[in-house]
């Protein structure tokens, strides 16, 4: 049977961001399904204080659609859809950025509606949570630790994190650029930061890979070589980690020149690693 592609965004994003990617799936024949994470897509909290010109004030106090959201609550929305599709036939659980630690959880939970699972530069917790990963040195060079001014209001005041992508700052502007799009134009990069939204759940997560659920299913890890944001060497940990649990299914390794978003934008490559995969 024909599978079907299930897409999971990552932070701050939606289902929108796959849409080139999807175009690209399609053109090769292949069905998807991109998921908007609770309180994310048109459900998103945006605020009149966001709009141009912006009262920054009011933004880093108006309350959040984020606060109180759980990792829990975005595996079990996952879980959900993925139940729904597996009818039609397999599922190949695809992940980005933050979107892996949704992919861990469900793979989890429900490994036998899973075809494989595909993290794309994604979060793959196996020996440590994803905040203690954070502190290791594979993390110490992310260029995300250089674009703390994004964030808008007090986290713990709010109960989410608020990011403000339409900033004019151009010192945070190029941080954000070379963090997220380092191989992208000035005009891509613009484009993307519209499509971002400004909360985000403070809840991460803390599950790690099973080995007796997760540790079944096949598994692909596309490795981004120009990441900034994840770094290659943590990427490269994640594998290790996973193989070091499952000795007897070991990661699918691919590898793809890109930046922590260009795939999203010129996804032909990207489609084609994907689309082999079925």
């Amino acid at each position: 049977m024909t599978p079907t592609y299930v897409l999971v965004h990552g932070s701050n994003s939606a289902s929108f961001t796959w849409g080139p990617l999807q175009r690209e799936l399609a053109l090769l024949g292949h069905r998807t399904l991109a998921v908007d994470l609770p309180g994310h897509g048109f459900s998103a909290g945006f605020q009149a204080a966001y709009q141009a010109p912006q009262d920054l004030a009011a933004l880093a106090s108006a309350p959040s659609n984020q606060a109180g959201v759980t990792a829990a609550e975005a595996v079990e929305h996952v879980m959900d859809i993925v139940r729904e599709v597996a009818v039609h036939g397999p599922v190949i659980l695809v992940g980005h950025s933050r979107g892996g630690v949704v992919l861990t959880g469900v793979g989890n939970a429900v490994p036998e509606l899973i075809e494989r699972i595909v993290y794309v530069s994604a979060w793959c917790a196996v020996d440590l949570t994803l905040g203690e990963y954070m502190q290791e040195p594979e993390y110490a060079t992310s260029a995300l630790n250089d674009v703390g001014g994004v964030v808008v209001a007090d986290p713990a005041a709010l109960g989410a994190l608020r990011m403000n992508w339409r900033t004019a700052d151009p010192t945070l502007l190029a941080a954000l650029k070379t963090a997220m799009l380092e191989d992208g134009t000035e005009q891509e990069f613009f484009a993307y930061l519209n499509t971002l939204e400004p909360d985000e759940s403070l809840d991460a997560g803390t599950e790690k890979a099973d080995a007796a659920t997760w540790g079944r299913i096949p598994r692909t890890y596309v490795r981004l070589t120009g990441d900034l944001s994840i770094p290659l060497a943590l990427q490269d940990r994640f594998i290790k980690e996973a193989d070091a649990l499952t000795p007897d299914n070991p990661t699918d390794v691919r590898s793809l020149e890109s930046s922590h978003v260009r795939f999203l934008i010129h996804p032909k490559e990207a489609a084609a690693i994907l689309a082999g995969l079925a």
